[in-house]
């Protein structure tokens, strides 16, 4: 897996104001949303574009286009939706799946208790959205979930990681066969006890959209 720290002064600057337990649910979705522009921006270096001419006002040009079939989006529920704006704002063509999975807060596994995919991946770049890769066991079964569904090649934005969760998603798709880049905005130090990322941001969904009883 290839990881990137995206390194901009822009992300640095976005990432502290969502850290900051003072910025309120509104402010803290539009940096969310600013801030996964930024990432999508370095994300996106690897997708699949084809030669195409055009004819500008004084003559032809060579360039490129997004080829089909076309890049799938897919926040996980719930809090990956709040990625899914700035990452449309950059990709605007891309289609849209969703995937819902579940931690066990005992065991820290995860479980997919809702998706809307197509059910044959096959040839398809996907991007998969999901703000905090604390324990890596949602993010390394939803990767896995795409694989299986044909997938071949697999990039992951989040806000924040912890070293425990990127060890974890490189072992468990060890024998994955297919290229896997992960992109964030900031590695952590570690996972608190709970499972959380230290100093990390909190629970990035409630924060997002607020605690649902």
């Amino acid at each position: 897996m290839q990881i990137l720290v995206v390194d901009h002064p822009l992300v640095a600057h976005k990432l502290t104001a969502l850290r900051d337990e003072r910025t309120d649910s509104p402010t803290f979705r539009r940096l969310t949303e600013e801030l996964v522009t930024l990432l999508a921006y370095e994300a996106t270096r690897d997708v699949r574009t084809g030669p195409i001419t055009v004819q500008t006002p004084v003559a032809e040009a060579e360039g490129i286009k997004l080829t089909s079939p076309k890049p799938l989006v897919v926040p996980i529920l719930r809090a990956g939706l709040g990625m899914l704006e700035g990452m449309s704002r950059l990709l605007p063509t891309a289609e849209v799946g969703f995937l819902g999975m579940i931690r066990n807060e005992e065991t820290l596994t995860a479980s997919t208790y809702a998706e809307r995919l197509p059910e044959d991946l096959h040839g398809r770049q996907c991007y998969v959205l999901d703000p905090m890769l604390a324990t890596g066991g949602t993010l390394a079964a939803a990767i896995q979930f795409l694989v299986d569904r044909g997938a071949d090649h697999i990039t992951a934005i989040c806000l924040l990681a912890a070293p425990e969760g990127v060890e974890r998603v490189e072992r468990e798709l060890a024998d994955l066969n297919v290229p896997c880049n992960l992109v964030i905005a900031g590695m952590d130090s570690h996972l608190n006890d709970k499972g959380y990322i230290v100093p990390g941001l909190g629970d990035a969904g409630d924060r997002l959209y607020g605690v649902a009883q």
